[in-house]
């Protein structure tokens, strides 16, 4: 079992990682005049998300509302303590300024979401209407306040994707 359990975790692994890779493609063809050619990589993106989530239900890995965001939490805490911190050593090691500045602003933001999530968690029964403000630079998430700039990565406001 173990060795499907693994199988199906790559076929997820792989699935996301194609959909993401396939809409950033779908934005450079766009931006290159081809349309078409966007189109057929935004509809392959979505079919290989159907794959990744198809992937993901036979693991299990999807429970409650409250068991997801329990588990998201933990997943942010752990990247943004143990990971981005090693990531950001070896940028720095190699003295690859643009990596560790990559990897610190991204290690900043994942602490963001695992305290968005602790919030929701504390709160999930109030069910709490707000908007979301996230920065298209460095994925900063701002909760019910449009900043002047990023505290992350200075952008500024007109750099940010409201979530109603």
């Amino acid at each position: 079992m173990d060795r499907l359990k693994d199988a199906l975790h790559q076929a997820y692994t792989g699935e996301a990682k194609a959909a993401l890779r396939l809409k950033l493609y779908a934005d450079k063809a766009e931006k290159e005049g081809y349309p078409q050619i966007a189109r057929l990589f935004r509809v392959i993106s979505f079919s290989e998300e159907i794959h990744g989530s198809r992937a993901l239900r036979m693991l299990r890995d999807i429970k409650d509302t409250q068991g997801n965001l329990k588990a998201s939490f933990e997943s942010e805490k752990k990247v943004a303590g143990t990971a981005y911190d090693r990531f950001i050593k070896l940028a720095e090691d190699a003295g690859n300024k643009a990596s560790s500045m990559f990897f610190s602003q991204s290690r900043d933001v994942e602490e963001t979401h695992a305290k968005l999530y602790k919030e929701a968690m504390d709160h999930l029964i109030e069910q709490r209407q707000t908007t979301y403000y996230v920065c298209k630079v460095c994925g900063y998430v701002s909760d019910g306040v449009l900043p002047d700039t990023c505290p992350v990565c200075g952008a500024g406001k007109e750099q940010f994707i409201s979530f109603d």
